[in-house]
């Protein structure tokens, strides 16, 4: 069954296999959310007399029943039929005749793929959200339960100035919360009802759009038809942009435990359960869940700019091209959703290694408190550094390794309730209870 099927036309099985490509298996994800999109757009269609009162009450009975066969995974995309879409028309059809064709009035499958991706991301965005939070919260405990342990700071793989696993575990719970900033806004961009638009150019039914964003859930709608089917793929960019922070954040951290827990570091330690071996070499401990962290995390960074390449000179309207974000974009969820888990686990696993600057190769470390000391002094800054300068270098230098930092964000003050009240901001502002709550309602 194809939806644009008039009767008419024949097309090759070679053509027809390659037109559709993964969009069977991939059309699965998306059945709960083109099911929720049915309901509201059919009570839509009620409203202003396309469907009868109890044309209504039969599909939402059969489109519930539908989504029960989605909740117990037993729902399927049959052979010969193109997509999602299909299906379900299909499954109303031989349920209720006559009644089940009506239900496609005023939509496309356009805009019924727009909401259905929308829906979908939405409901990702949200179990991102959660997951982003626990690995927050992972971290933040880490640089409360480590905030004096120090930690040596390098710039340019250089001994630098002193730090400390509060700071740096910190650093990566602040990280998190950027992060999140982006994904909030690309949830705003995706929270806007597109249902209604068509195949982009609206219809000559005078659809109730406002009463589909609300039965939806949705923050605001997609008003102008055109710039509804132009939003296909720069929402899946906006959403990949975001995504690609997250994993900027999670691959750089992952290169720095592979770093520390080396050898020649020695900062961190990894239990044995967390460690792989050697073929050849019975010594080896390897940090194998970070090095595919890494890798995985890296890989994903290169979604948003595949799908700027499919769209970059598209002009405005529907293109087939389009399909394509479907097969990297949808899978990356759950390799995002995935990694954030196993960042959470392997993060409380990880020992931390005490009194690293006793080591003497750390004396440098101390540098700039002395010359700090010396500005308490009455010394200017220029001429402190200069003195410290050339003590060191005639190698006469006995550093002071008292660290005594307490301006906020620092070694003897970082942050961690302020940080933590910013994570909690951003997590308010998606209001997630208002379309969780909108979805129940039609469901129910």
């Amino acid at each position: 069954m194809k939806l644009w099927d008039k009767g008419t036309n024949e097309i090759s099985k070679e053509i027809e296999a390659y037109t559709v490509g993964r969009d069977r298996e991939l059309d699965l994800l998306l059945a709960p959310f083109d099911l929720y999109g049915s309901m509201a757009h059919a009570t839509m269609l009620e409203s202003i007399g396309l469907l009868s009162h109890d044309e209504l009450g039969q599909l939402l009975i059969e489109l519930k029943k539908i989504n029960q066969t989605v909740e117990k995974n037993e729902f399927v995309i049959e052979e010969g039929i193109e997509d999602v879409h299909s299906q379900v028309e299909l499954l109303l059809t031989r349920a209720l005749g006559d009644v089940g064709k009506k239900i496609h009035s005023g939509r496309s499958r356009n805009d019924q793929v727009l909401v259905d991706l929308r829906l979908f991301i939405r409901h990702e965005i949200q179990q991102l959200t959660s997951l982003i939070t626990d690995l927050f919260i992972t971290l933040n405990d880490l640089s409360k339960q480590h905030k004096d342990v120090l930690l040596p700071g390098y710039t340019h793989l250089q001994v630098a100035m002193p730090s400390s696993f509060g700071l740096w575990f910190g650093a990566y719970a602040e990280s998190l919360t950027d992060d999140l900033q982006l994904l909030l806004a690309a949830y705003k961009i995706t929270n806007q009802n597109p249902l209604g638009s068509g195949a982009g150019y609206g219809s000559s039914f005078p659809l109730d759009r406002q009463m589909t964003t609300d039965l939806l859930g949705f923050d605001d709608l997609s008003y102008n038809v055109v710039y509804a089917q132009m939003s296909r793929g720069k929402v899946e960019k906006s959403v990949a942009f975001a995504m690609s922070s997250i994993a900027a954040t999670l691959s750089r951290m992952s290169m720095d435990i592979c770093l520390y827990n080396s050898q020649n570091f020695g900062f961190l330690k990894l239990p044995v359960e967390m460690t792989t071996g050697s073929s050849i070499m019975p010594h080896k401990k390897n940090p194998d869940v970070f090095e595919l962290i890494r890798a995985k995390m890296n890989k994903l960074q290169v979604l948003s700019g595949e799908i700027s390449l499919i769209t970059t000179n598209l002009p405005s309207g529907y293109h087939r091209d389009m399909q394509t974000i479907k097969e990297t974009f949808l899978p990356a969820f759950d390799d995002l959703k995935s990694t954030l888990s196993i960042c959470t686990f392997a993060m409380k696993k990880i020992e931390v290694k005490t009194e690293l600057l006793e080591d003497p190769k750390y004396n440098d470390l101390f540098s700039v408190e002395e010359v700090n000391r010396l500005v308490n002094q009455g010394i200017p800054f220029r001429e402190a550094y200069i003195q410290v300068g050339k003590a060191m270098e005639a190698g006469g230098s006995t550093l002071n390794k008292e660290v005594k930092h307490t301006h906020l964000g620092s070694i003897g003050n970082p942050a961690n309730e302020e940080i933590e009240n910013k994570l909690q901001q951003i997590i308010s502002a998606f209001n997630f209870e208002k379309a969780e709550q909108s979805i129940k309602n039609l469901t129910e």
